[in-house]
């Protein structure tokens, strides 16, 4: 990960959960990270109106009825990404609209692992520019859904199998077609052959 600052907020009311998972993120190597802190579940609104964080790690469950799309708009929060922080299990369909998905359980390589894709990803639609070094422009979740197109899937099945929902799905496109200013699936199936995302057995049709 490049050297950069990251906004970071916490929501979760337990404080042994929170303060350990703030001593886990500030110790994240590559990144300097301003962590907020939200105890008060009622006052998330509020906190991430004024603080505006590049990432918001939240258990889904303490939304209640708040989707993200909603949290994201009323807050002013749009390219929030957002982390599920699960401490229990949980459907699919729960997690569906989230960036990633942290586990209680998670070792700390595993959780530092899964926040470094989503500050890379942040941190790259920050600007319009193109990319120009192809083999490092894309997000390892980006890649993950340039695979998924090169093998003819749909955005509702690459939903389903990366666990996103279909919106969050079509932005990352829109995001892969920006970088590479790659508009078509035949071109995508080239970039992923050339950078080595797949091999030839792998693909429908080409």
């Amino acid at each position: 990960m490049r050297s950069s600052v990251f906004k970071l907020a916490v929501a979760e009311p337990s404080d042994i959960i929170r303060n350990g998972l703030a001593v886990l993120l500030k110790r994240m190597p590559g990144n300097r990270i301003s962590l907020v802190e939200i105890p008060d579940m009622a006052r998330l609104h509020e906190r991430l109106k004024a603080e505006r964080p590049d990432l918001l790690l939240v258990n889904p469950a303490m939304l209640g009825c708040f989707t993200l799309d909603r949290l994201k708009e009323e807050c002013g929060c749009a390219s929030m990404k957002c982390v599920a922080l699960l401490c229990s299990a949980s459907v699919p369909a729960l997690t569906k609209p989230y960036d990633e998905i942290v586990h209680l359980y998670d070792d700390e390589l595993q959780i530092r692992h899964k926040l470094s894709h989503c500050f890379e990803s942040a941190g790259e639609e920050g600007g319009d520019t193109p990319c120009t070094d192809e083999a490092q422009c894309l997000s390892s979740r980006e890649k993950e859904i340039v695979i998924c197109v090169v093998k003819g899937l749909t955005n509702k099945e690459i939903a389903e199998k990366l666990y996103l929902s279909t919106h969050t799905v079509i932005t990352h496109r829109r995001n892969i077609a920006r970088k590479l200013q790659i508009h078509s699936a035949s071109g995508l199936t080239i970039y992923a052959i050339v950078n080595k995302l797949v091999e030839l057995d792998d693909i429908k049709d080409i």
